[in-house]
């Protein structure tokens, strides 16, 4: 006789789903649930959270803290997200993003690769996301596709810079390329929490790469192609006459405005990443999987830098090949020439350590503030920021720009043939 062996029934992601039970997770149907092998138990907290039918559950990476919501109007599929306290996925399919505290995002949802959605900012159904950076308060409508983009602006869930429904960011030239990452608003000035709100009214779009400024309302329906840097306007994009005409390949004849949005951007990246690894991770020290949140979104920004620098390499690769029309005419031929021969130069700039040194002084000025105004007023990161005198706040701007300024500058003395960065410059000054 052959002796009589136990066999486990219970696959791996049964044993994790009663681990999950038994430290108090709420979740109605287990049956229905798909955890993976990798996923670590111990980065999901039993207080509060609520995982609905249907979910799935994947990533050793993955965080759930605090009363997290998941697949309350349809199955969420998490893989390798970080979900600060109370954040709400309400059906959809999320990877390798982070959601800080009460972020949320509706039915439908699709939000990949190195998205950051800080506290508060919101999506309705079926919003497409990737590359994409939501400062507090930013709400986005519904059928949304809004990848590679940094918005900002608002001050509350009641003055908050807003996407309306049916609206694009286009980030794919005809001519393959995406170089077309679009700031609305910046960095210097959004992390303060104190500027106007954005509106971009629904039915629109916006040919990437472009800048927005603070306090601008675009019409509904508006396509915008250009650059609106100045504030408190309202836009109303003009329709444009039907025509055919030869199509030029390879003429980048906006190749400087291109090149120069695309390095602006990457510059308040790099700004982003030292408000978190300087001010930031101040408030991140005492929540629950600070540590590892905050490890997450600093990763989540190098790749999105390391992404727009690929973009500008994989269009610089194009730049020897002129059009027959363009033979005559030196500047343009020039600047493409330019580009491509000094692109990895860019690189090494974009790549450096920049951001760790400009305006140091102004920094530690700041963070000095920071710290004393933090101890004797209290609270979280938004009452912290916001809460600042009026000169602190400056002071910190001050600082960030100070960091934008530089690599700005130190890449048009890369490429002077591109003649970029004046009318940045003034208006930042």
């Amino acid at each position: 006789m052959f002796e009589e062996q136990k066999v486990d029934l219970k696959p791996m992601s049964f044993q994790k789903i009663e681990q999950l039970i038994r430290k108090g997770v709420n979740i109605p149907s287990p049956l229905t649930l798909d955890v993976g092998d990798e996923v670590n138990i111990d980065q999901i907290s039993g207080n509060g959270v609520k995982i609905y039918p249907g979910c799935r559950i994947y990533g050793e990476k993955t965080i759930l803290s605090s009363g997290v919501q998941l697949g309350y109007e349809a199955p969420v599929t998490v893989e390798n997200c970080q979900l600060g306290p109370k954040v709400e996925l309400k059906g959809g399919y999320f990877k390798k993003s982070v959601f800080l505290e009460k972020a949320s995002m509706g039915l439908g949802g699709q939000v990949r690769e190195a998205c950051l959605l800080e506290e508060q900012a919101n999506g309705a159904h079926c919003v497409g996301l990737k590359h994409t950076i939501l400062f507090p308060f930013v709400t986005l409508g519904s059928l949304i596709n809004f990848c590679d983009c940094l918005m900002a602006g608002g001050t509350s869930r009641k003055d908050h810079s807003e996407v309306g429904s049916s609206y694009i960011h286009f980030n794919f030239t005809p001519e393959g390329d995406k170089t077309t990452a679009s700031l609305i608003g910046d960095v210097p000035r959004g992390v303060m929490l104190n500027k106007p709100p954005i509106f971009l009214g629904g039915q629109g779009g916006m040919v990437g790469p472009l800048r927005m400024g603070y306090g601008n309302v675009v019409a509904a329906g508006s396509i915008l192609r250009k650059d609106v840097d100045i504030e408190k306007q309202l836009i109303v994009g003009k329709s444009y006459a039907g025509k055919v005409v030869d199509l030029i390949p390879r003429a980048y004849p906006t190749l400087s405005r291109m090149v120069e949005n695309n390095i602006i951007y990457i510059a308040n990246l790099i700004a982003l990443e030292q408000w978190y690894g300087q001010v930031r991770r101040r408030f991140f020290e005492h929540q629950e999987w600070g540590h590892l949140i905050l490890a997450a979104i600093l990763e989540n920004l190098q790749i999105a830098r390391e992404e727009r620098m690929k973009r500008i390499k994989d269009m610089a690769a194009k730049m020897p090949v002129s059009p027959d029309k363009e033979k005559t005419r030196a500047k343009p031929r020039r600047a493409k020439q330019e580009l491509y021969e000094k692109v990895k130069w860019l690189e090494e700039l974009l790549a450096g350590d920049a951001g760790k040194t400009a305006g140091e002084e102004k920094r530690d000025t700041f963070l000095n503030a920071l710290v004393k105004h933090k101890g004797e007023q209290g609270g979280n990161y938004i009452e912290v920021i916001q809460s600042l005198p009026p000169s602190v706040s400056a002071g910190g701007t001050q600082w960030l720009d100070a960091i934008v300024n530089l690599i700005c500058e130190q890449a048009g003395n890369i490429l002077p043939s591109l003649n970029m960065f004046k009318k940045y410059r003034s208006h930042l000054t």
